[in-house]
Parts: C-alpha cells; sequence; structure tokens
C-alpha cells in the first residue's frame, strides 16, 4: 500500500544471494590463476632441475654458495604483516551485510558531523556504491585480497615496490571515502578512537615498502620511522588533552550522562560479540564514568611518554617506549575500539594493529641490520652482480615466479577493480536493488480490461484508443506528497531512458483517490512533478463509478485515511503490449525512497516496457 515506507535491510535475501553469487564466479576466476601458477611454478621447477643436472658438480656447489642479498628484515615484517591486514580485510568485506551496510552503517555516520564540503565528497563514492551494491561489495574484496597478495608473493625489487605504491594508493581511496580522512576534519576526534584513521597507516606502510631497497639497509630510516610516530604520539596527547572535548569527565551535565570515552565504551560493548568482550567493555565503561579525569590524565601522559622516547633516538628509550605502546595499543583496542572488526560490518581491525606493526618494523630497521646470505629453498642462487633478466630467470626459476605470482595478484585486484571502475561512471541503479524490496516483475498474458475516462486535459481516453502503443499504467494519489510523486518521477526517468523509442509507449496513470479526483487536481499533480511537457504522459480521472471498476479490474485496494487527507492503495503498475494484452505487473513500493531506488526501479521498467515493445 502506497505510504507504508517497506525499508531494504542489510540483510535482504535478494541482494545477499547476488552478492554471494557474485563472490562465487570470481572466485572461480581466482582460483584458475591460482591454478595456472602452481603450473607455471611446476615447469620453472623442473627446468631448473635440468639444468642443475647437467652442471658440473663444482660449479653448481659454487653457484649455491654465491652470496645474495636478502630482504631487509624490517621490510619484510611491514610488507608481510600489512599483506596479511589487507587479506583479512578483504574477507571482512565479505560479511553478508556489505553491499548495503557498509554506506549506511560505517561510512555516513563516520562522515555525518565532518564539514559540510566533506560530506558532499563521501556521498559521491556513497552513491556509486548505493547504485551498484553487489560489484562495489564485491570489487572490494578482491582489490584487497590481491594487494595482500601481491605483498607476500614480491619480497623484493620492482614488483614488490609497486605492490606498495598500489597499495598506498588504495588505501588513499578508501581513507577519504571509506573513512572520511579518519574523522580529522571532525569534533571529538582522539586516538582512542581511531585517529587519524586505520587506512592511513597502510598508506604509510606502502610508502615505506616502495622506497628502494638500499634506503632499508641502514638504521637511520628505522630511527626516522620511530620518530615519525613519536611525533604523532605527542601530537595524539596534545590532542587528548584539549579542553572541552568530553574526555576529561566520567559523566557530563546536569543528567549525569556518560562522558565521550565511556559512552563509546558502553555503545561497542551492545555489539554482537562473546560475552567476555562486552563484560570487559562495561567494566571499563564503568570505571571510566567514576573516573574519567584519572583515566585520561593516564592516557595524556602515556602517549607523551611514549612519543618522547620514541622520538629520542636512543636504543633503551625507544625499546620501552615500543614496548609501552603496544601494550597501550593493545589495551585500546580491546577496551574501546572493541577489535574493530565485529558487527557484522567491519571492514578491519581498526587502527591500533597497524600502529604496533609500524612501531615493530621501524624498532626492527634500527636494530637489525641486514647482510648478504643464502636465498632458501632454492637449488641456483643467482649472485648479485648478474644483471640480465634472462639469466635470472634460467639461474633462479623463484625469481620468474616471483614475477608470475606478482602478475597473478594483479589480475586479482584488476578483478575487483574493474566492474568498481564501470561502476563509477555508471549512474543508473541496479535494478537488483527495486527488485530487492518489490521482487521480480511478474509475467502475465490475459486481455487488459478495456475501460474509458478523462485525461488532464478535459479528453476521453479509453484503453482501446491506445492500441498500437506499449502502455505502461499505474495507480497514483494525485494529492499524495509520499510515495506517489517518487513513482511518477520514476515513470518520467524511464520515458527518458527509452529516449526515442519514448515515442512508441503511452505511460498512464489512473487516479486512486474518491475523493480528489478533479482535472484540475491531477493538472496541479503534473505542474508539480514536471510531468506537462511530456506528450505521451496521461493521468485519468473519471466519475467514482468509473474509477471504482477500473480499481476492481486492475485489483487496486484503497483505504481513505483519517479526514480524507490521504488515501492508502495498491503499489502496482502494469505493461500492456501493442495488441492489448497485459504482459507484467511491477510493485511500484518506492520503499525507502533512495536516489538509487527510483533509478532501479525506472531500470527494471524500462527493461520490461523494451520487453513488451519486441512481442
Amino acid at each position: 500500500m502506497a505510504g507504508m515506507g517497506t525499508t531494504i535491510g542489510t540483510n535482504n535475501p535478494t541482494i545477499v544471494a547476488a552478492f554471494h553469487a557474485a563472490l562465487l564466479h570470481q572466485g572461480v576466476v581466482v582460483l584458475a590463476i591460482l591454478a595456472l601458477l602452481a603450473i607455471a611454478w611446476n615447469v620453472l621447477r623442473a627446468s631448473q632441475l635440468r639444468r642443475a643436472s647437467l652442471l658440473e658438480p663444482a660449479a653448481a656447489s659454487a653457484a649455491a654458495s654465491a652470496p645474495v642479498a636478502v630482504e631487509p628484515p624490517g621490510r619484510r615484517l611491514l610488507r608481510i604483516s600489512f599483506a596479511s591486514l589487507w587479506i583479512l580485510d578483504g574477507l571482512l568485506q565479505g560479511q553478508s551485510a556489505m553491499p548495503l551496510g557498509l554506506t549506511s552503517q560505517v561510512v555516513q555516520p563516520a562522515a555525518a558531523t565532518s564539514p559540510l564540503w566533506l560530506q558532499h565528497l563521501v556521498s559521491s563514492g556513497v552513491t556509486i556504491w548505493d547504485n551498484h551494491p553487489i560489484e562495489a561489495a564485491a570489487s572490494a574484496v578482491w582489490i584487497q585480497i590481491g594487494l595482500g597478495l601481491w605483498l607476500l608473493v614480491a619480497p623484493r625489487g620492482g614488483w614488490s615496490r609497486l605492490g606498495g605504491l598500489a597499495s598506498a594508493g588504495w588505501g588513499l581511496v578508501v581513507w577519504v571515502f571509506g573513512e572520511a580522512f579518519g574523522g580529522i576534519f571532525a569534533p571529538g576526534a582522539t586516538w582512542m578512537f581511531g585517529a587519524p584513521g586505520a587506512v592511513v597507516l597502510y598508506v604509510v606502510a606502502g610508502l615505506l615498502v616502495a622506497l628502494p631497497e638500499p634506503a632499508w639497509r641502514a638504521r637511520r630510516l628505522g630511527r626516522l620511522v620511530l620518530a615519525g610516530m613519536g611525533a604523532y604520539f605527542v601530537g595524539m596527547a596534545v590532542l587528548q588533552a584539549w579542553p572541552g572535548r568530553g574526555f576529561w569527565h566520567g559523566r557530563v551535565g546536569h543528567a549525569h550522562a556518560l562522558g565521550a570515552l565511556a559512552d563509546m565504551s558502553g555503545t561497542m560493548a551492545q555489539t554482537s560479540q562473546p560475552h567476555v568482550l562486552s563484560s570487559l567493555l562495561r567494566s571499563f565503561s564503568s570505571f571510566d564514568a567514576a573516573h574519567g579525569w584519572g583515566v585520561n590524565l593516564f592516557v595524556v601522559v602515556a602517549l607523551a611518554a611514549i612519543g618522547l622516547g620514541l622520538a629520542s633516538w636512543r636504543a633503551a628509550l625507544a625499546r620501552f617506549a615500543v614496548t609501552a605502546g603496544a601494550v597501550l595499543c593493545l589495551a585500546d583496542w580491546v577496551l574501546v575500539q572493541d577489535l574493530g572488526f565485529l558487527g557484522g560490518v567491519g571492514t578491519d581491525p581498526n587502527s591500533m594493529i597497524p600502529i604496533v606493526l609500524v612501531l615493530a618494523s621501524g624498532y626492527v630497521a634500527t636494530t637489525r641490520v641486514p647482510v648478504t646470505a643464502d636465498e632458501p629453498g632454492v637449488l641456483v642462487v643467482l649472485p648479485v652482480s648478474a644483471r640480465s633478466l634472462r639469466d635470472r630467470v634460467r639461474a633462479n626459476p623463484a625469481y620468474a615466479f616471483r614475477s608470475l605470482a606478482s602478475l597473478g595478484a594483479v589480475a586479482i585486484a584488476l578483478l575487483g577493480a574493474a566492474p568498481m571502475a564501470a561502476a563509477s561512471v555508471n549512474h543508473v541503479a541496479d535494478p537488483i536493488i527495486s527488485e530487492a524490496i518489490d521482487g521480480t516483475p511478474n509475467a502475465v498474458d490475459f486481455p487488459a480490461p478495456s475501460f474509458t475516462l478523462t485525461d488532464q486535459n478535459g479528453k476521453a481516453v479509453s484503453l482501446s484508443d491506445l492500441r498500437g502503443k506499449v502502455v505502461a499504467m499505474t495507480f497514483l494519489d494525485p494529492v499524495c506528497t509520499s510515495d506517489c510523486p517518487i513513482i511518477a518521477q520514476e515513470f518520467k526517468q524511464a520515458d527518458a531512458m527509452l529516449g526515442s523509442a519514448a515515442t512508441k509507449v503511452e505511460l498512464v496513470a489512473v487516479v486512486a483517490n474518491p475523493i480528489y479526483r478533479s482535472t484540475a487536481v491531477t493538472r496541479a499533480f503534473d505542474r508539480a512533478e514536471g510531468l506537462t511537457h511530456l506528450a505521451n504522459w496521461l493521468f485519468l480521472t473519471g466519475s467514482l463509478p468509473e474509477l471504482r471498476r477500473a480499481w476492481s479490474e486492475y485489483s487496486i485496494q484503497l483505504a481513505v485515511g483519517p479526514g480524507g487527507s490521504m488515501v492508502a492503495h495498491s503499489d502496482l503498475a502494469y505493461v500492456i503490449d501493442a495488441t492489448g494484452h497485459t504482459r507484467d505487473a511491477l510493485s511500484t513500493n518506492p520503499g525507502a525512497a533512495t536516489s538509487s531506488m527510483r533509478s532501479s526501479f525506472s531500470v527494471v521498467l524500462t527493461s520490461v516496457i523494451r520487453k513488451a515493445m519486441a512481442r
């Protein structure tokens, strides 16, 4: 019934089934890529074994013992750990609620308190996602898994550095459109809640991986990383100490409402999770409510002390600061951020784990200087001095395999990126959004019941007069201010999508109000909705008996509201072919009436009309 306002839930079975189907189909492609890589490795390995068997024993022994440069330990830790995070994030993107829940429950709330310009920027990305939820959600899965695999399989060389740059690039996209710059422009930003955003640390890690490898072969880079993190901790201490932001009080106001930190922990405790975690969060929320000033003082002092220790460039202080920082981060990760990924729409473990990983890699880079060593797992190791690509491939199949594996990982990332790129330039929403609320059109085949009514200009029109054209017909209340204007706009959009074919189509609305049914009212509705210029638009009315007959013939039920101000009626549309046979019946319930929903229904209606024209 019009005005009932059906909404589409995040676990809508139609959307979830389509999302899982998309992941399954793309997963088959990923498995095929992995199978090809396995075949390539076996071929390369067999080729090397044959070559090794032809070498003299002394030559083979000399080649095997030739020194090679290994990946610096700090870089290896950073690369592997953030590769693992990207893969975890990709798997989290596969949760059933992601197509519909990510924007409504994560992205939009994150930007809600940001400046208007930032809300507009984020909304442009939200519109793309909402118009194409299946493609966008599946794309995020494979882009992030592909990036993680790329970083894993390419430990050194150009492929590895390029993987770092790709990771940083995608991280920037997520940081801007998914995290609204990590909330740094919103009031109440704090290190404890994740400022300046988890993904900005992925960007930092990617850029560090992309640095030339010689930069990692000295302690200076590690010291710079720790100094940078030290400045970050000191800055967060100042932000945490800033008065008037709600962190110095466990309770605020005359009503003794919870302060910012206690409220955050209490809110996170309501997330679906193991009882032990929710108990810890509630306990911490109660403790902060009672001792808010002391808790915030401890956090401010701890952040400042850790920051100064990291920036000192003294080994003992740095070691203590890294350890203390890791402990503080893990405590905040559990007691405030609630692990970050629970609740069905968590996309990453939030900021604390990335912070710990950057700290650890910086510390390792200052304490473990890489030396040359034998590369494990190969029969013939190429000396560092060898430059020829052909020689590298012949002498070390692992080099060729890593290149192929990197290409495979790129292919997996592109498997996600290509549909998202196509979706970003397609402003028309996917039909599945409409189908998720209204179901698919019902194919029927019966002669359309005839009627004779009066159009908005006072001219008598019968259904038989429209033979030779496809008729798309619905029932609208001309004084409705909720659903009926939306349905009219959907018909208007369908007319635009038909293009030149619209001359072979008649768009018809029949009055669905027993009280307000004059031609003056229908003309006023047309003016308000910008329909007067449509040559193929008819808004039909008539006497009450004539209308009742049409309502009955087309199964339209009406219920007049109190005072007769509003009429609830069936949300139905019919598509009648040029021979006068009804071919499809559609539900026109606009649901939550988002722009995506309107555009989506217009696509469905256009498709059904074109199918009727082709008969």
